[in-house]
């Protein structure tokens, strides 16, 4: 949920809000399983930190995947940040972000899937040492 508030209002600040939803409309199928892998993360690390009682590596795997979604919801509509940053190296990168949005999309869900597994991998780890006690 956090990940579709930050999408919507990254790009609703800078393009509007009827071009959020516009774009949001034309890309749900990434954005939403972009959002709801984060969210299975987040859930499998906090049931993780509870389990084990510490922090782990498992965290920065979450904060990465998360990172990395999150660019990819944003990059659909990262070009239009031409129209407030007019700085011809940004302007280049915005447009070269713009132009591979599909294919970061595709990043974000390979990450996504990778933290998933990997966090999933702790909790089962984690479970076994837990019932050994």
């Amino acid at each position: 949920m956090l990940l579709l508030a930050i999408y919507f209002g990254v790009v609703g600040l800078i393009s509007g809000m009827n071009f959020a939803v516009e774009e949001f409309t034309k890309f749900w199928y990434f954005i939403v399983p972009l959002a709801v892998g984060f969210g299975i993360q987040v859930g499998l690390y906090t049931y993780l930190k509870d389990l084990v009682g510490q922090h782990g590596a498992s965290g920065k795997v979450v904060a990465v995947s998360g990172t990395t979604s999150t660019a990819a919801m944003v990059s659909c509509c990262a070009h239009y940040l031409a129209n407030i940053l007019p700085i011809l190296g940004v302007t280049g990168f915005l447009t070269i972000v713009g132009e591979y949005q599909v294919e970061l999309f595709w990043l974000g869900l390979a990450f996504n899937a990778a933290g998933i597994l990997y966090v999933a991998s702790k909790v089962i780890q984690a479970s076994r040492e837990h019932k050994k006690c």
